[in-house]
């Protein structure tokens, strides 16, 4: 069904388009008559002239005017000649009427002043376009045929067509301008011969395509483009609010889609299409999008007629709590504002609107009309506009309209204006009333611009100045562009290279008040506003949103990032629908809504928010904490024991258990094993310079000492029984003296080393960040691998030859032979050692110096343990094998 309309509407406009293309080209048929000729310019053989007000003057200005919402196109058979075409005078536009009112006075009022054109009186011509492509053609044809020099060709006398038309007023919508400017037909375009051409100031039509000066040259327009309105001013208003998730339905027009297309201010949801026929079927399914898309804000960019069916169909619906964001076509809309069936589903509504201005003497002067007055047979929009404001019947039908029109009461004749509320008598809201106002005085000013050029000083080739009684449109073309005044009301008027005005808007807020629906200006947005001052200006305290809230309305694909998240986008999904995910540790946002997070410094973490960096906490091995407490309890322990050992064979030092076993020597071990287990403390606690070179250096020289105490006691054990053998006197080489020697020496060259060590690259603190973790780990760097490699490789050497020494001295014929003891020490201190190189290099943070000290500890207790453990068990428990008869005894024994 849908597609047959469509193809016969598509049908008719080529018919039109063929109609009118003839009348161009052949103005005069033979069919006409010459007296017809003289008396009527037609269009095309056997039609009417459309209806047209107009008044006389030296120079005439066209206009066109939606004065009716619909038309009613007659059947075409192509058979006989066409009916005249039916207005439905069901759809008259009282705020439309009311603009054509407005040229009508602002001509009225420079012809009564005389100072703008002096000598000079405007003229009009205004004609219906009845909100229809078609009909606006056809209104543009018949100015384009009175147009005097037009390259029609002229056959008969010039008086034939009267009334030069060089600029028209209009019109309102941009799909109608569109229509004027260039036909559509199919996918191909024709544009208007040139010579057709006049100038065109619209006062309603803001498609944002109409600036494009290659196609449209004659057009300029009092009304802003709507790229201002939706690329700046509704895109500024939908970040100022946060609204992300923003739902768009336009009108199919020019108008609708046009602006549609440009608005990119937020994550639209759903960008939907109001129908031409306004097919219930659609909006019903437009509205469900709505509740589906979960989107809360939506911008209705339509004419105030479709926007009256998509409310509507969301009142039958149900559909509430939807701020509703309005284009300047209907934000001040009263056909919408008016019904009260709308108030629930527009209150909080907000758009942009025009700048509001006062019109002084205009009330009075649209107060005036009256169907007996003089002027009221000439004016064939007044009948209709009558009997729609009063329900009345002045008993006046035009032909072919008696089987259309309801029976109505007939008119009193006591009927007047005043006495009636309407839009039309409404001047608190003059808007686009006023950018009528303004393009006839921009017309008005280039006319008198065009007068006043001085002869040899115009601005055309050769420095020429216009014919003013002969005006060529191309000619004012170039004087209203020009034109820069400040009108009476105090506002100034220009245009740019666009034939765009500056776009001014005010901000309204749909609110009710005593059950009555007010439209408040709650803001302005400013595009010539000075840089470093906000275009936007909003007063958000006296917003009232939907549903008579006060809180602003949230509309979101998802929710606010917090801060300590980032937002990460969902596949498939548009780019403000995103889940929010935890910044991982190591990482902030201290902001919603982050894209990503931060990395903090290496020596700062996360805190668990993950909102800011926080120091890390310092890791070391403390006397403080469990570790620390633990490994400086064993440590004092050893010591503790060593010296309770130490007391013990000083208390039985002259016992033949301790004397047998070079008691000197045995003191001074005791000795370094103190030292070994007292320099595990200085492993503990912050590490400073100090310490860092204490603790290693200290390690390596004390355990060299006690290694060294070892080797003499394994020496001497070892040369003792060697001494047994008959003629030897090799114990005169490993005496007391020697044994000193011995253990000085091997000391000495660790402390050379740790020396060098110290002087070239001593361990100094170190930290360690690593970002993966919370702790700034304080450790002591070796500063010289090589140098900690031979202090340690050195106490290894001497650990191993004790080890050979005492394993080739394990069997001698001794009670008491501490070969066998120190073997065992031994196999422990290597098997220490040799596990600690890969558990100190695979441990982490303290844990390394944990294990360090832990080798220290566990190296020491055994060799505290196998050495002196067994004599002290002898001392203190056995004491009876405490004798030389029995250490003599075991040895006597084993010569034989």
């Amino acid at each position: 069904m849908r597609s047959a309309e469509h193809s016969l509407s598509w049908r008719r406009t080529e018919l039109v388009f063929l109609s009118l293309l003839w009348c161009a080209l052949f103005p005069y048929n033979s069919i006409v008559g010459s007296e017809e000729q003289s008396q009527q310019c037609k269009l095309f053989p056997g039609s009417m002239s459309l209806p047209v007000l107009e008044k006389k003057g030296d120079i005439i200005l066209g206009g066109l005017f939606s004065l009716h919402d619909m038309v009613v196109e007659p059947s075409l058979s192509f058979t006989s000649t066409p009916p005249p075409t039916f207005l439905s005078s069901s759809r008259f536009n009282f705020r439309t009427f009311r603009w054509m009112q407005t040229m009508i006075f602002a001509i009225e009022e420079i012809n009564r002043d005389g100072k703008l054109l002096p000598n000079i009186t405007l003229g009009y011509k205004i004609y219906d376009s009845c909100s229809t492509p078609h009909q606006a053609l056809k209104a543009a044809m018949e100015l384009v045929g009175s147009e005097k020099g037009s390259g029609v060709e002229e056959t008969q006398s010039k008086d034939t067509c009267p009334g030069h038309v060089p600029a028209v007023i209009g019109d309102g919508g941009s799909t109608q301008s569109l229509n004027v400017l260039t036909l559509d037909i199919g996918h191909s375009k024709i544009k208007l011969p040139r010579g057709f051409s006049f100038i065109k100031v619209s006062y309603f039509s803001s498609c944002a395509c109409l600036s494009n000066k290659k196609e449209f040259p004659a057009f300029l327009r009092t009304m802003p483009s709507d790229f201002f309105q939706v690329r700046h001013a509704l895109v500024q208003l939908v970040k100022h609010f946060g609204w992300t998730w923003v739902g768009v339905i336009a009108g199919d027009d020019a108008y609708g889609r046009g602006g549609a297309n440009i608005f990119l201010g937020a994550c639209v949801a759903f960008q939907e299409v109001i129908p031409r026929n306004r097919a219930q079927t659609t909006l019903s399914s437009i509205v469900s999008k709505i509740r589906s898309s979960g989107a809360r804000v939506i911008l209705v960019f339509a004419v105030e007629q479709d926007a009256a069916a998509l409310f509507d169909e969301a009142r039958r619906d149900g559909l509430t709590e939807i701020q509703w964001l309005a284009s300047e076509a209907w934000s001040t809309a009263a056909i919408l504002s008016t019904p009260k069936r709308h108030h629930h589903i527009l209150q909080g509504s907000m758009g942009f609107a025009i700048r509001r201005a006062h019109i002084p003497g205009l009330k009075d002067f649209l107060l005036r009309l009256h169907p007996s007055s003089p002027d009221a047979l000439a004016d064939p929009f007044l009948i209709p506009f009558w009997e729609e404001v009063f329900q009345c019947s002045l008993g006046v039908q035009a032909e072919g309209q008696e089987h259309n029109v309801e029976v109505k009461p007939p008119c009193s004749g006591a009927e007047k204006l005043g006495n009636v509320t309407n839009i039309y008598s409404d001047v608190s809201q003059l808007r686009i009333s006023y950018n009528v106002y303004k393009a006839v005085y921009a017309i008005a000013n280039a006319l008198k611009d065009m007068r006043s050029c001085i002869k040899g000083k115009g601005p055309f080739p050769q420095q020429a100045c216009p014919d003013a009684d002969n005006i060529q449109p191309w000619q004012l073309l170039h004087y209203i562009k020009q034109v820069k005044y400040l009108n009476s009301i105090g506002d100034e008027t220009k245009f740019d290279e666009n034939g765009d005005p500056p776009a001014m808007y005010d901000l309204v807020n749909w609110q009710l008040r005593d059950g009555e629906m007010e439209f408040v200006t709650i803001g302005k947005f400013d595009e010539t506003t000075t840089v470093g001052k906000q275009k936007l200006q909003i007063q958000e305290h006296i917003i009232v949103w939907n549903g008579n809230q006060t809180k602003i309305p949230l509309s979101v694909c998802s929710s606010i990032c917090p801060p300590g998240t980032r937002k990460a986008i969902r596949p498939n999904f548009p780019i403000c629908c995103h889940d929010c995910v935890l910044c991982t540790a190591g990482e902030i946002s201290n902001h919603t809504d982050a894209i990503e997070c931060v990395h903090c410094l290496p020596e700062f973490w996360s805190n668990a928010e993950r909102t800011a960096c926080i120091p890390k906490q310092v890791e070391f091995l403390s006397f403080s904490d469990t570790m620390g407490i633990t490994l400086m309890a064993i440590s004092l322990i050893g010591s503790f024991c060593t010296c309770v050992v130490a007391l013990i064979f000083s208390c039985h030092r002259i016992t033949p258990i301790v004397r047998a076993n070079n008691s000197e020597l045995s003191f001074l071990l005791l000795f370094s094993l103190t030292l070994c287990f007292l320099c595990s403390l200085t492993f503990i606690g912050r590490p400073s310079e100090w310490s860092c070179m204490l603790r290693h250096t200290a390690f390596g020289i004390t355990f060299v000492l006690c290694i060294s105490c070892i080797l003499g006691k394994t020496i001497v054990v070892l040369m003792a029984f060697k001494a047994t053998l008959p003629g030897s006197n090799v114990m005169k080489w490993f005496g007391p003296a020697q044994q000193k020697a011995i253990i000085t020496f091997c000391t000495l060259v660790q402390v050379i080393i740790c020396t060098v060590w110290l002087v070239v690259a001593p361990p100094t603190p170190h930290q360690l960040m690593p970002r993966e973790s919370v702790l700034v780990i304080l450790l002591c760097d070796e500063g010289s691998a090589i140098a900690f490699a031979l202090v340690l490789g050195y106490i290894g050497l001497l650990a191993c030859l004790c080890l050979l020494l005492a394993f080739l001295a394990r069997k001698l014929p001794d009670n008491f032979n501490e070969a066998r003891l120190i073997t065992f020490s031994m196999l422990i201190f290597c098997a220490v050692w040799i596990a600690f190189v890969p558990a100190y290099i695979s441990s982490p943070g303290k844990y390394s110096t944990v294990t360090e000290v832990f080798a220290i500890l566990a190296s020491s207790y055994g060799l505290l343990g196998c050495i002196f453990a067994p004599k002290c068990y002898i001392i203190l428990l056995r004491p009876e094998k405490n004798t030389w008869k029995h250490i003599m005894s075991k040895a006597a024994t084993d010569k034989f």
